[in-house]
């Protein structure tokens, strides 16, 4: 048998087959080289990819300040921005650019390249504290106020004298009498008696020696009970304490001729002088304002203006039935006693202030 012509087979007509084969073959061709010039402002620097470069890469994120944005250039010169996201940053082809020195990002098709606007928060810590980790920031301690704050200081409250027991309920003062409240708040502090059979005897003259008794009773300077030698009062004289403790605290004084006069009767303004002398009370500036209120101002002893302008402005001064009469040079009575002593009491902290009428008392 001869064999076939081999060039029988360039006559052969082509079949459906081969021209379909033929058709996708040159479609094929076609669709790369349209896309090809399609994207020709691409970076096709195949030289670059036999000798990449070793410059890290330039899309590195800062932990807790968001995504850092990196600029590179392109064929034409023109800086353009290209942002990458730290959490992209795995799926993100890096072409190597010769032209720059640096990298360009080719971005995965799906992903989406989030605006200036959506960048991470930025995180500022406090002036004190430091940022902890998983960029939280760390609390400020604000330390408790010291204990040894120092606090204001105020003046030593002196104490006052306590209520002991019941005032004493004597038979000769009245609920309505007037030096009744004075006479209580002594009584039940245990400052003042009465007599055995249950009085006081309001209205009964006082001598200086009762006097001093009182006045022991209320001063503050304890002194020992040594005997001061007068004269006149002997050597088992029942008030030679309270008169010794009156003399050492400057609540009197005796006479120069070395007498003490126990049972004299002292007068009002001799009280009043005897109080302001031991506690020490300085006259006011204006002794004449204090003294004018008193319509018997005239009868006041010359040696004794200062005191009694002094009584009066501490209050000291207690005038019954009319404020405005002194009646300096009377004797004093049980009761009138009771009320300025309580005063006195008052003026040094160790009693509250009593309101009534008969307390004289100057506007300032």
């Amino acid at each position: 048998m001869l064999p076939s012509d081999p060039r029988s087979s360039e006559t052969t007509p082509l079949g459906f087959d081969e021209f379909v084969g033929i058709l996708v073959a040159f479609a094929t061709i076609g669709a790369v080289l349209f896309w090809s010039f399609s994207r020709k402002d691409a970076d096709w620097n195949l030289d670059g990819l036999l000798a990449p470069s070793s410059t890290p890469s330039a899309f590195a994120t800062e932990p807790g300040f968001g995504v850092k944005p990196t600029v590179s250039s392109n064929l034409n010169g023109s800086p353009s921005p290209t942002v990458t996201d730290s959490n992209q940053s795995a799926n993100t082809l890096l072409i190597p650019d010769a032209t720059t020195g640096g990298v360009v990002a080719v971005p995965p098709q799906a992903s989406t390249i989030n605006p200036p606007s959506q960048v991470g928060p930025v995180i500022i810590p406090p002036l004190s504290g430091n940022i902890a980790p998983n960029n939280q920031v760390a609390p400020v301690v604000v330390p408790p106020p010291s204990s040894n704050t120092t606090e204001p200081q105020t003046a030593p409250t002196v104490e006052q004298i306590p209520t002991t027991t019941p005032p004493i309920a004597f038979k000769d003062v009245p609920a309505d009498y007037w030096g009744r409240h004075f006479i209580d708040a002594l009584s039940s502090r245990g400052l003042i008696k009465g007599f055995p059979d249950n009085s006081f005897k309001p209205d009964l003259p006082v001598s200086r020696a009762e006097f001093a008794a009182i006045i022991q009773q209320v001063s503050e300077k304890k002194l020992d009970n040594t005997p001061t030698a007068f004269k006149d009062i002997p050597e088992k004289f029942w008030a030679t304490p309270a008169i010794s403790q009156a003399i050492g605290s400057g609540f009197l004084k005796g006479y120069p001729n070395g007498t003490f006069n126990p049972d004299q009767k002292i007068s009002r303004v001799q009280v009043l002088v005897s109080l302001v002398s031991g506690l020490k009370l300085n006259p006011p500036a204006s002794a004449n304002q204090f003294l004018s209120i008193y319509k018997d101002a005239k009868d006041i002893p010359k040696y004794a203006t200062d005191k009694v302008a002094a009584a009066t402005a501490n209050n000291l001064v207690v005038n019954h039935p009319d404020k405005t009469v002194l009646a300096p040079n009377k004797d004093v009575t049980r009761a009138e006693v009771a009320a300025m002593v309580y005063q006195t009491l008052v003026q040094t902290g160790k009693l509250q202030p009593l309101q009534d009428p008969n307390i004289v008392t100057v506007p300032r």
